[in-house]
């Protein structure tokens, strides 16, 4: 008797397991692809409209996250491409000439979520019907660190430009913080917290052909809400490589 209790609380529990492992199974399979979005570019450059349509598969139902994210194109003589994008939030894509060759070329981008807000891109030529994977800018090399009398140093390294920043209004915050004594005075070595590029912008650069990419990279304080500013990069494709136009820093509003 005892036996055949036991038996039938086995019994149970793996027809309990199944059932879920087959609702669970069910759920995933409702998940299909959607449609993001919608183009009519010429991206080939023989002066006809291609049609590429963003696709993605979200994590889940209803979910904005796409786990993935892929560009189906077809060309005007019938002739299909599909591109890879990075998983993520946002997904969209931007049609210009970024390397001067006559035909727009594809930037697709994707939003990878958090409190970074990194935006993940790819660059992509069809130009005569061959898809070409082009480089994106690397983005600038900085470093930065607290100095004593409440400031900080900022360099970029690329141009040998140093930038010095006046953190007296965030005072009462850092001396909490204890990054600082109440006379200014540094405790400690602390460098400043430096983002990889977060966006891109396609520009138009003055005394150059045709289109180029403005970059954003955000420096920040004691934590990454405590934004200090942006270094904006400007940059140009030649010959396969992309050259630094200009480099600023732009000091936050707060």
């Amino acid at each position: 008797m005892k036996r055949e209790y036991m038996l039938g609380i086995l019994a149970f529990l793996f027809m309990s397991v199944s059932t879920v492992a087959i609702a669970d199974a069910g759920d995933k399979a409702k998940i299909s692809k959607v449609t993001i979005h919608q183009y009519d570019e010429d991206v080939t450059g023989d002066g006809k409209k291609d049609l590429i349509v963003l696709e993605g598969i979200p994590f889940e139902t209803g979910s904005l996250y796409m786990k993935k994210i892929w560009a189906q194109i077809t060309v005007s003589e019938g002739k299909k491409f599909r591109i890879p994008y990075e998983p993520g939030y946002e997904p969209e894509m931007q049609f210009a000439d970024l390397n001067h060759d006559g035909v727009k070329d594809m930037l697709g981008s994707s939003n990878s979520g958090g409190s970074g807000g990194i935006i993940q891109y790819r660059l992509d030529t069809l130009k005569g019907g061959i898809l070409k994977n082009l480089p994106m800018p690397t983005g600038l090399k900085l470093t930065g660190k607290f100095e004593n009398a409440l400031s900080a140093s900022l360099k970029i390294e690329n141009t040998n430009e140093t930038y010095l920043i006046d953190l007296r209004k965030r005072k009462k915050d850092y001396i909490r913080l204890g990054i600082y004594q109440k006379d200014g005075t540094l405790n400690e070595p602390l460098e400043l917290m430096i983002d990889p590029v977060a966006v891109f912008k396609q520009v138009k650069i003055k005394g150059k052909k045709g289109y180029g990419l403005t970059g954003y990279q955000q420096v920040s304080g004691a934590y990454h809400a405590d934004k200090l500013g942006n270094v904006i990069s400007t940059w140009y494709l030649k010959n396969g490589k992309w050259e630094l136009v200009k480099a600023k820093w732009q000091v936050s509003q707060k």
